[in-house]
C-alpha cells in the first residue's frame, strides 16, 4: 500500500522533481547517523544539518537536555526538510536512552571529541558497523554519560594552535571523509526499498501543499 500512497502523491509533483528525488535517494544512507547532543547555538546546529543533507545523511538524533533545538533556516537552506530529525526530549536527560536505543538499533556510539584512547579520523573505518557520530556543543562538549558509553572516540588532526574546529566545521569535515570511504567501499550502504519509499513520501508531502487533504482522497477511495 505505501508503494501506491507514493504513485498516487508522485502525481502532485512535476516529472522532473520526481527525477530529482529518485536520483538524490539513491545517495542516501543510514549506515552513518549523526547526534546533537543538546546544542544551544542554533546557527551551528543548523549548519549541521546541512552538512548532513548534503553529504546524503538522512537521519539526525537531537537530544534536548537544556536547550531546545531550533532550526535557523538562514543557515539551514531548507535541508531540515529533506532529513529525518527525531527530537530526544521526553525526560530530565535523554542522552542515556538515546544512546542506548541506538546501540539496541545496531550502532556503534563514536564521540567526537579528544580523549586517551581515540582515533584519528584517516584511520577510522566506517565500513565495519553502523556508526552514530555524537557531536556536543563547543563549550562544554559531549556529556559524561556519552564518553561512558561510548564504543569508540574520534578526532580530527589539526596542526596549527588553536584547540578545535567549531562543531559544524567539524561535522562536515568527518562527514566528507567518511561518506567519500563509504562510497568506495564495497558494502551496501544504501536505504532499503521500503526505506526509500518512505523517505520520499515524505519528501513529496514536504513539497505540496495541503498533502494531508491530498492523502485523504487516496485513502478514502481505497476504504479506509
Amino acid at each position: 500500500m505505501q508503494a501506491k500512497l507514493l504513485n498516487y502523491l508522485s502525481k502532485y509533483i512535476t516529472p522532473e522533481r520526481l527525477d530529482l528525488f529518485n536520483r538524490i535517494i539513491e545517495y542516501r544512507t543510514k549506515h552513518i547517523t549523526v547526534v546533537l547532543e543538546d546544542i544551544y547555538q542554533s546557527q551551528n546546529a543548523s549548519a549541521v544539518l546541512r552538512s548532513c543533507d548534503c553529504f546524503g545523511i538522512q537521519d539526525v538524533h537531537i537530544i534536548e537536555n537544556k536547550n531546545e533545538f531550533r532550526v535557523d533556516t538562514e543557515v539551514s537552506l531548507g535541508s531540515s526538510k529533506w532529513l529525518t530529525l527525531t527530537k530526544h526530549n521526553n525526560k530530565t536527560n535523554n542522552s542515556l536512552t538515546t544512546i542506548r536505543q541506538l546501540k539496541k538499533s545496531g550502532y556503534r556510539i563514536v564521540a567526537t571529541t579528544p580523549h586517551n584512547n581515540d582515533q584519528k579520523l584517516p584511520d577510522f573505518d566506517v565500513t565495519t558497523k553502523k556508526t552514530a557520530l555524537v557531536f556536543g556543543s563547543e563549550l562544554p562538549g559531549i556529556s559524561d554519560i556519552i564518553k561512558n558509553e561510548a564504543d569508540e572516540f574520534l578526532k580530527i588532526p589539526m596542526f596549527g594552535f588553536t584547540e578545535s574546529f567549531n562543531i559544524s566545521v567539524s561535522a562536515a569535515i568527518v562527514l566528507h571523509h567518511l561518506t567519500h570511504q563509504l562510497h568506495n567501499s564495497d558494502i551496501n550502504w544504501h536505504l532499503t526499498e521500503k526505506e526509500k519509499e518512505e523517505i520520499k513520501i515524505q519528501w513529496i508531502r514536504n513539497t505540496i501543499k495541503r498533502s494531508d487533504l491530498i492523502e485523504q482522497r487516496f485513502w478514502k477511495k481505497k476504504g479506509k
